[in-house]
């Protein structure tokens, strides 16, 4: 039986098929919920702890400080590797990335941050950040 004529055979009295229309969905409105089943707006806010909310979010910026730290750690290892870099802009980045690693250490242990709690599980994509 198409939709049409389900809907058809529901409006014209056929009882069975309009039951059949009706279980699938077919020609209802948007379903209305008893009251019995709706959720409380008390129940529907987000219970969170400014602890946690905190640490989530000091997990995700330095995060991404993370993964920019390392983009620039490749970028530049690629540029001494092309030899477009002078002898001190060398030493001036390699300089710069350590003290900014160093700085991330001092960050992650502040927060109580392991370097594992940084990188972000993709699903299928794997990881955010390589292992090291």
């Amino acid at each position: 039986m198409s939709r049409d004529q389900a809907l058809r055979a529901g409006a014209g009295g056929d009882t069975r098929a309009a039951a059949m229309s009706a279980r699938a969905g077919i020609g209802a409105g948007p379903r209305k919920h008893a009251p019995e089943q709706r959720v409380p707006a008390q129940r529907r806010r987000i219970d969170a702890d400014p602890e946690a909310v905190e640490r989530g979010l000091v997990s995700l910026v330095l995060t991404v400080v993370e993964l920019l730290r390392q983009l620039m750690e490749r970028q530049a290892l690629r540029r001494v590797d092309q030899g477009t870099l002078t002898d001190d802009q060398i030493e001036k980045i390699g300089r710069t990335l350590m003290a900014l690693e160093s700085r991330m250490a001092e960050l992650r242990e502040h927060f109580g941050l392991a370097p594992e709690d940084l990188n972000l599980d993709l699903g299928p994509l794997g990881p955010l950040l390589p292992y090291e």
